[in-house]
């Protein structure tokens, strides 16, 4: 067998024949040959290692992306190298920790995380994408969900539901995610003439956002509808508001979170939430990568997935919720904008959301 035939027998995505490749493998069985992946880089001057950065894994929807990004990047052939940021000081890798390892691109998978280490890391050549943020940095590419229209979205429904209260409970405040849905949420509201919001800072955080909650309910005057920057949060002021004010929900206040994480679906939370499809956001990056790597000249992309608004049971629903076709379609308020349920004419279309409901 020649030296080419065995290198594209073991390179993922070669040409070789079936019969070849069998007759290839089959060797390798007997010899117990195992191609060597240092001595390959060496040659392409590629290790096929992907690095993966992420602040912390306890919110559900980086575990999530997480465990998709690693399939997609193996079918493909490369390796994944996690690096977990320190929990206080500073919240990045070490550059050098990173470089140590000759990754051929790098994915910032948290939105806790600075766009310092992205910009250093272009300067040495290495791609980075960053994932549920974005930056207009240079050279760095990124994936988002749609945070604008994902916070508009979700004060339309909000108010459509007859809500007179609103609070926001923030994410971080450097983080580009969180302030484009707190944006989008401002502006839906004022919409509608809505200006006064509460706002309390969350920062990510399940325990920071479950003492923001009981600041907001223990308010003369506590909201009936709170949307959270994130669902890691939104399950945090569902626990304070059953269980340390004694609230009902939705009866007595509205929770709506934002990433549609697996525990949203949880009978136990029920929680409306404006969903980011896990699948499209970690495609569309490997992506980018896989383009980047191919041409390291090519203009940065910035790529915006669309997600929903899922209804379930934590939101109080509009009078002009119905069913079709086993999903839940709210066709929104015919009342012209600017009334307190109005909504855009050119927002009135029938939109389709997701079925997990509960039954409610």
């Amino acid at each position: 067998m020649s030296q080419s035939a065995v290198s594209r027998t073991f390179t993922p995505g070669a040409s070789v024949a079936p019969a070849m490749r069998e007759k290839v493998l089959e060797a390798a069985r007997v010899l117990g040959y195992r191609p060597n992946l240092i001595a390959r880089s060496l040659i392409t001057r590629r290790s096929r290692i992907v690095g993966v950065a992420v602040g912390y894994l306890r919110n559900q929807f980086y575990s999530e992306v997480l465990e998709v990004l690693s399939e997609r990047l193996q079918a493909r052939g490369y390796h994944l190298l996690l690096f977990i940021a320190p929990q206080r000081g500073d919240a990045d890798p070490q550059l050098e920790e990173v470089l140590h390892y000759q990754v051929d691109a790098l994915v910032l998978l948290s939105a806790t995380l600075s766009s310092r280490l992205a910009a250093e890391c272009c300067a040495n050549g290495v791609p980075v994408v960053l994932f549920n943020r974005t930056t207009r940095g240079a050279g760095i590419e990124s994936v988002t969900g749609d945070n604008l229209a994902g916070g508009r979205r979700v004060a339309e429904f909000l108010v459509a539901g007859g809500h007179e209260h609103f609070a926001f409970v923030a994410g971080l405040a450097d983080s580009s995610t969180g302030r484009d849905r707190e944006r989008g949420f401002r502006e839906g509201l004022a919409a509608h003439g809505v200006t006064r919001i509460e706002r309390v800072e969350g920062d990510y955080d399940f325990e920071q956002a479950g003492r923001a909650a009981d600041a907001l309910f223990a308010r003369p005057q506590r909201p009936d509808a709170v949307f959270c920057a994130n669902d890691h949060m939104a399950f945090a002021v569902m626990d304070a508001a059953r269980r340390r004010h004694g609230l009902r929900v939705p009866e007595d206040v509205s929770i709506i979170g934002f990433d549609d994480v697996g525990p949203a679906h949880w009978a136990g939370y029920d929680l409306t939430t404006y969903s980011q499809p896990v699948g499209p956001m970690v495609e569309a990056a490997v992506a980018l990568l896989e383009a980047r790597l191919a041409d390291s000249a090519a203009p940065a992309q910035h790529v915006v997935v669309p997600g929903e608004l899922v209804v379930r049971g934590s939101a109080r629903v509009p009078r002009d919720i119905v069913a079709c076709e086993g999903r839940r379609v709210w066709r929104g308020d015919a009342a012209p904008a600017g009334s307190p349920s109005g909504r855009n004419a050119a927002q009135s279309d029938l939109e389709a959301f997701s079925p997990e409901n509960g039954g409610r």
